[in-house]
C-alpha cells in the first residue's frame, strides 16, 4: 500500500538512502508505516539482504540459519514505497547533489544518508589481504562459508588465529571454535586437531568491559584451550603464521581480523568531514559537514562523544535518523540524537549460553542466552511481520 501512495504523490523532495545497515532498515520501515507526502526514498545497496548483525555469532556457530539473520531490502523498499537500486556506491558529487554508483547513472537527492557499516582498517600492516575479515559484515558469509569448507578438506591439525579481543572478537572466535569442532566431529575426526590463538593489541581483551565480564571470559577461553596474547599487536600477516611488533610469530593456518573497522575508502574524496579512521564525523543532528548529508551506524563518528562500534547504537540511530529526515525534508528544525551513556551487551559463550554485560553487571547462563535468542527474533520479527502502511 505504501508503494502504491507514494506513487500518487508528486515528487518533492527525495531522499537517497545509501546502505543496507541497521539505521537504514529502521527509517524504510517507519516511512512504511507513516509515509510522508511527496517524499520519495530510494534505498542504494549492493545487496538484496542485510545481516542482522546481532545473530551473526549465532549463525557462525550453527543456532541459525542464513535466512534468520537476514532482513529482505527489496521486501522492506516496497513496503516503504521506495526505489531499490541494486548497485554500490562510489562516490558523491555534492555540487550537484548525485551519488554516484559502480553500475548506473548517478542518483539525484535533495536529501541523502549514509549508512555502509565499516570496512577493514589495514593500512601499514603487511600481508594483510591474507586475512578474513569480518567487515564489512555483508560480505563476511562469504569468506566464512569458504573458511568452513577449508577447514573441512585440511588434513591434520589446524590452527585458528583471531585478531581483535574485543567484545565481537571474543564471541566470532567461540562460536567458530563451537561450530568447527561439531563439524569435525560429525566427520569423523579428532576436534582437538584445531588450535585456536586470540590477539589483541591491548594489555587484556574485552578492555571497553567490567573486570568480573574480562574474568569471565578468561575462563571460558582457558578452558576451552584458547590461546590468548594480550599486549600483541600485529604487524605482519605471512603463510601460515602471524608477526607482532615485539617480534613474536603465532603459526596460524587461517586468519580472522575482527579490529581496526574504519570507513569505506571513497567516503576520502568526498568533501566531507571525516575522523582519523576515515569515519564520517556527524553533530548531534546526524548531519554531516554538509548539513544536506548525513549518516548513522558504524560509518557516523559523533562529534563530542565516542560512540563504540556496536549494532545496538545503529539500531537505535534509526528513529532520530527517521525523525530528522521527516523534519529536514520539511524544512524544520532538527532534534538531537542523545545516545544512551551505558548499554547492555550479551555476548554469547559459542555453545547457547552468554554473558550480560552494563556497566558493572556480569551475569551469565543459559538463560542469558535464551533472553539474547528472545531480543534478537523479536527485532528481526519487525522486518518479517512488516505491518500495514499508512496512506
Amino acid at each position: 500500500m505504501a508503494a502504491m501512495s507514494a506513487a500518487a504523490q508528486p515528487v518533492l523532495r527525495d531522499i537517497v538512502l545509501v546502505g543496507g545497515g541497521h539505521s537504514h532498515v529502521g527509517v524504510l520501515r517507519l516511512f512504511g508505516m507513516n509515509p510522508v507526502p511527496g517524499v520519495r526514498l530510494t534505498l542504494i545497496c549492493r545487496d538484496a539482504h542485510t545481516p542482522y548483525s546481532g545473530m551473526l555469532p549465532g549463525y557462525v556457530a550453527g543456532h541459525y540459519s542464513h535466512d534468520e539473520m537476514h532482513i529482505d531490502l527489496r521486501r522492506l523498499a516496497a513496503f516503504a514505497g521506495a526505489r531499490f537500486f541494486h548497485d554500490e556506491a562510489v562516490g558523491l558529487d555534492r555540487g550537484a547533489r548525485k551519488v554516484l554508483c559502480r553500475g548506473q547513472p548517478p542518483v539525484p537527492y535533495d536529501l541523502l544518508s549514509i549508512n555502509v557499516g565499516s570496512a577493514p582498517r589495514m593500512e601499514g600492516i603487511e600481508g594483510a589481504a591474507r586475512a578474513v575479515a569480518v567487515k564489512p559484515i555483508h560480505t563476511f558469509n562469504e569468506r566464512w562459508l569458504a573458511l568452513l569448507e577449508r577447514v573441512r578438506r585440511h588434513a591434520g591439525a589446524t590452527a585458528i588465529a583471531v585478531v581483535g579481543a574485543g567484545a565481537a572478537g571474543v564471541e566470532l572466535l567461540l562460536a567458530m571454535q563451537y561450530r568447527l569442532c561439531n563439524e569435525l566431529k560429525t566427520l569423523g575426526r579428532d576436534p582437538r586437531a584445531l588450535r585456536f590463538h586470540l590477539l589483541e593489541a591491548a594489555d587484556r581483551i574485552l578492555p571497553t568491559h567490567n573486570a568480573a565480564v574480562r574474568a569471565a571470559f578468561a575462563r571460558v577461553l582457558a578452558a576451552r584451550g584458547v590461546m590468548v596474547h594480550c599486549g600483541a599487536r600485529v604487524r605482519r600477516v605471512a603463510a601460515g603464521r602471524l608477526e607482532t611488533a615485539a617480534g613474536a610469530a603465532i603459526e596460524a593456518d587461517e586468519i580472522v581480523w575482527v579490529t581496526g573497522a574504519g570507513g569505506a575508502p571513497w567516503l576520502r574524496w568526498t568533501g566531507l568531514a571525516l575522523d582519523r579512521e576515515g569515519c564520517i564525523e556527524v553533530g548531534a543532528t546526524l548531519q554531516s559537514s554538509d548539513p544536506l548529508v548525513f549518516a548513522a551506524g558504524d560509518v557516523a563518528s559523533l562529534r563530542g562523544r565516542a560512540l563504540a562500534k556496536a549494532g545496538v547504537f545503529a539500531v537505535r540511530m534509526g528513529p532520530p535518523l527517521a525523525k530528522n529526515l521527516r523534519l529536514a525534508a520539511a524544512g524544520r528544525p532538527l532534534r538531537p540524537y542523545r545516545p544512551q551513556r551505558r548499554w547492555l551487551a550479551l555476548i554469547s559463550t559459542g555453545d547457547k549460553a552468554a554473558v550480560a554485560s552494563r556497566g558493572l553487571l556480569c551475569l551469565r547462563g543459559a538463560w542469558v542466552w535464551r533472553w539474547k535468542d528472545w531480543i534478537d527474533r523479536r527485532f528481526m520479527a519487525k522486518f518479517g511481520d512488516l505491518p500495514a502502511a499508512a496512506g
